[in-house]
């Protein structure tokens, strides 16, 4: 006999017939979940229909809302298949849950753990309900239910019939407008907009990448539209992302098992946009200063004799340098079979804290690699296996599988033993001076399905469940122990895979093993591009290429390296058949790096302000065009960025060029090296060398600068270059410098730190500028700063320059000017004037 039941999945009705609970009533050959071995559990006390049911459910059919309840932050809907949540986080943010009758979602991974809910206004009406949030409004259709989302007045975005929950798949279902655009899905390189692209959500290795990657290290389970709305599920399980690939006008997210939940975030611009998402997914701590410096790196340095020897390379060839990245050969001196020892290989390394120390003393940070597999021939297996820190197989003993290094458990960073037994290691690295944490391997690279985590609440879930989380546990796991360690260090951590708000904790992403060729190095704009707009603004790829390589390519290389002066993080890393280090190469190509390595250290103060402010409101460092102008015919442009608000960048990306075409934003812009003025709203040919690179800097624009010092510890604001690039169809410029002691973590919550804020007003060939200083204290502060302002396309002799209203002494040579202790002298093109910052305002005016 059939009965009718509804299943404890959302909005189906199946007809079932009765049976009796034994195993052969179940049907065979089916893998289940987490949550339908949940399901299964309760057979036992209620003959197995509702475990039959969760496999049996095969049509979808809408839930209608029964009861609704508000408590002003938070709208809970009962339905007739479960519980429907909807809260409001601050600004324009909606968390959307579904709960299945009889499912204990799994927690959060998206959501920081500082995100500030917010005061909603909620309207019940006839047909539907209305929840309000700063602007960002969900309509609630009640039967059958569906939610549609509005910005003043304006459709966004829609669910086509809310969630869908089958036998091994879940996900939801929404539809898309006509021309929109969709940014999204993580590490890909297959144009920005990804509109009627399937994506894969696993993240995976892909060696030796080029031009075209479907799937990579790091993917992300969200979007971001041209509508000014971005789209995350909050769900960490294998899946797909389908943007109108199957059906034009559907946007699809499907995953194996895991949490039925979504953000939706909307902003007036996409600035605005990316800051209301990350306030709810978390924010990049500012990172250290030396993060910003020039890395030496290789895979790898064998020994301590080498390493040493390669640092002192740098300092001879006077080039800049901050960190050294040690990879896997400091615990083990062969590749294979070593993996899991995380303790120095003594013969080759036999004093590690004095090799630490003396690098620190003279300013160079030790970085190590670190890997979550601990192979069986490895001096910690049995260790590991003791403390329960690996994740485990269904007899409930460590999962052991093969892969490249050997045979290997993997280590549960999900589960709290494990993390202390992990942080073991660490802690004791962190004792010894270790500067900062490379986490590699982190997708992870192998991972059997059959693989069972623990939870901290107990659970345990398939590594399919939870396999995109596994790298963001971890970076999460060394920050909050970092920061229990050392609270008022700013911790460095370096991994490749993730997900959604990784950023929180710190994570600094690079794009993986990028092929050592031109065909590697074009997809690097597009890559870190997306990722910075998703949230990963620290996104940056091994300059000069990592995988293979036959010979070396002194364009290639020295192009890749220029490129690298104007993305987030500098550190050349490849295999060591060719060195990637500057200084084992031909005296130009060393020459034309140093140089370029050289700007970005003087540059230390204009990019360091680029990282306060992506700690402040999630800006990334590097910005599509589309980004500041809302121009969408821009929106798949990755041959120019903007680094910051002054730059425009064109990377070389092919051998032999002596001219790019760049398309310039409106305004006006200069070539940085030659001084050349172009009207900006069209495309022009700019011509290269080997010695430059196409960057423009627009007008307006203030960048400070600095004497490019050998290494960050030397850092000195005290005698700052400012310069201005003036021109007479810019009435108005603004920029600003954040400074602080370049280590204290959250300096800012704690009003340890100094902002000089810049404007400028010009009419004509009267120029009027404010200087203006918002000081705290912090350590190495300096009371004063002596200028030299540097303004660009200034033609004319001034006849006055006035300081607070004092005139200035006119120098009338180079020689003169060096001899005053406050003065201006016209250069060329380019005024200079000099003075002392003392008082907290300073006003320039120039006629």
């Amino acid at each position: 006999m059939a009965r009718q039941l509804r299943c404890p999945t959302f909005w189906c009705r199946v007809e079932v017939p009765e049976f009796t609970n034994s195993t052969n009533s179940r049907p065979s050959g089916i893998q289940i979940n987490q949550g339908y071995r949940q399901a299964m559990q309760r057979v036992n006390s209620i003959r197995g229909c509702w475990a039959l049911l969760w496999l049996l459910c095969f049509s979808l059919q809408a839930a209608e809302v029964q009861q609704a309840s508000f408590d002003g932050q938070t709208l809970r809907l009962t339905t007739d298949e479960g519980l429907v949540t909807l809260t409001a986080y601050q600004n324009s943010v909606f968390e959307v849950l579904y709960q299945p009758e009889g499912e204990t979602p799994l927690p959060s991974f998206a959501i920081s753990e500082k995100a500030r809910k917010a005061n909603a206004s909620y309207q019940e009406m006839t047909e539907y309900l209305l929840l309000t949030n700063s602007g960002l409004t969900a309509k609630i259709q009640k039967s059958p239910l569906q939610i549609s989302y509005y910005r003043d007045d304006q459709l966004l975005l829609a669910e086509e019939k809310g969630a869908f929950a089958k036998q091994t798949l879940r996900g939801f279902r929404f539809r898309l407008q006509e021309q929109e655009k969709l940014l999204g899905g993580g590490q890909r390189v297959m144009g920005m907009d990804r509109r009627g692209q399937r994506l894969p959500l696993y993240n995976r290795a892909h060696y030796g990448y080029g031009t075209e990657s479907t799937q990579m290290y790091y993917s992300l389970p969200m979007v971001l539209s041209s509508q000014h709305y971005m789209l995350a599920f909050d769900n960490t399980a294998s899946g797909h992302l389908d943007l109108g690939h199957n059906e034009a006008d559907i946007l699809q997210f499907e995953a194996a098992a895991g949490r039925l939940a979504y953000l939706i975030a909307a902003g007036d611009d996409f600035p605005q946009l990316l800051e209301h998402f990350t306030a709810v997914t978390g924010r990049q701590p500012m990172p250290p200063r030396w993060a910003l410096g020039n890395y030496a790196s290789r895979f790898g340095y064998h020994t301590e004799v080498e390493t040493r020897r390669v640092v002192e390379m740098f300092k001879a060839d006077d080039i800049p340098l901050d960190a050294v990245v040690l990879d896997l050969y400091w615990f083990g001196k062969d590749i294979k079979g070593m993996m899991g020892n995380l303790d120095w290989d003594k013969e080759a390394f036999p004093q590690p804290e004095k090799m630490i120390a003396d690098f620190a003393a003279s300013g160079v940070k030790t970085i190590l690699i670190t890997e979550p597999f601990v192979l069986t021939t490895s001096g910690k297996w049995q260790d590991a296996v003791n403390a329960g820190a690996l994740a485990e197989n269904l007899a409930g003993q460590p999962k052991r599988f093969d892969f490249y290094f050997g045979n290997t458990g993997l280590i549960d960073v999900f589960d709290p033993k494990a993390q202390d037994w992990f942080w073991q290691t660490y802690s004791k690295l962190l004792g010894q001076g270790v500067g900062g944490w490379w986490g590699d391997l982190g997708e992870p690279e192998v991972h059997p399905a059959d693989t069972l985590h623990r939870l901290a609440d107990g659970r345990q879930v398939s590594a399919d469940e939870i396999h995109n989380a596994y790298g963001h546990q971890w970076a999460k796991m060394l920050f909050e122990r970092h920061r229990q360690a050392r609270p008022t260090e700013r911790p460095f951590i370096m991994m490749r895979s993730g997900f959604v708000g990784s950023q929180r904790y710190g994570m600094i992403p690079w794009t993986g093993d990028v092929s050592r060729a031109w065909d590697g190095l074009k997809p690097q704009v597009e890559l870190s591009l997306s990722m910075g707009l998703q949230g990963l603004a620290y996104t940056h790829s091994d300059l000069g290429g990592f995988a293979g390589g036959e010979q070396f390519d002194a364009e290639l290389y020295t192009r890749w390296l220029q490129y690298g002066v104007f993305q987030p993080v500098y550190r050349p890393h490849a295999q060591e058949h060719i060195a990637p280090e500057p200084v084992f190469h031909d005296d130009t190509t060393k020459a034309i790096v140093r140089d370029f390595i050289k700007l970005r250290y003087a540059l230390l103060p204009y990019n360091y302000s680029l990282s306060y402010l992506n700690s402040q409101n999630g800006m990334p460092l590097m910005r599509p065009l589309f980004m500041e102008s809302g121009d969408l015919s821009q929106f798949n442009n990755t041959s120019s960025y903007l680094w910051g608000d002054a730059f425009l960048v064109t990377p070389v990306v092919e051998p032999g060029v002596k001219q790019v075409e760049v398309a310039l934003p409106h305004g006006v812009w200069f070539d940085y090296f030659s001084g050349q003025r172009y009207a900006g709203n069209q495309r022009i040919q700019l011509t290269t060398s080997m010695h430059t690179l196409p960057v423009l800097v627009r007008a307006g624009a203030f960048v400070p600068m600095v004497s490019p010092p050998a290494t960050t510890q030397d850092y000195d604001s005290s005698e700052l270059v400012l310069h201005y690039y003036a021109d007479q169809a810019v009435s108005e410029g603004r920029g600003f410098m954040y400074d602080d002691d370049g280590k204290t973590f959250d300096a800012v919550a704690k009003k340890q730190y100094e902002l000089l804020h810049f404007s400028a007003q010009q009419q004509g060939t009267k120029l009027s500028m404010q200087l203006k200083r918002e000081a705290y204290q912090y350590q190495g502060m300096p009371t004063s700063r002596k200028i030299q302002m540097q303004i660009h396309n200034w033609s004319a002799n001034p006849l006055s320059v006035q300081l607070n209203g004092y005139a200035l002494p006119m120098a009338a040579n180079q020689g003169k000017f060096d001899a005053l202790e406050q003065g201006a002298w016209r250069d060329g093109d380019t005024l200079r004037i000099k003075f002392d910052w003392v008082l907290p305002v300073h006003q320039l005016n120039i006629q």
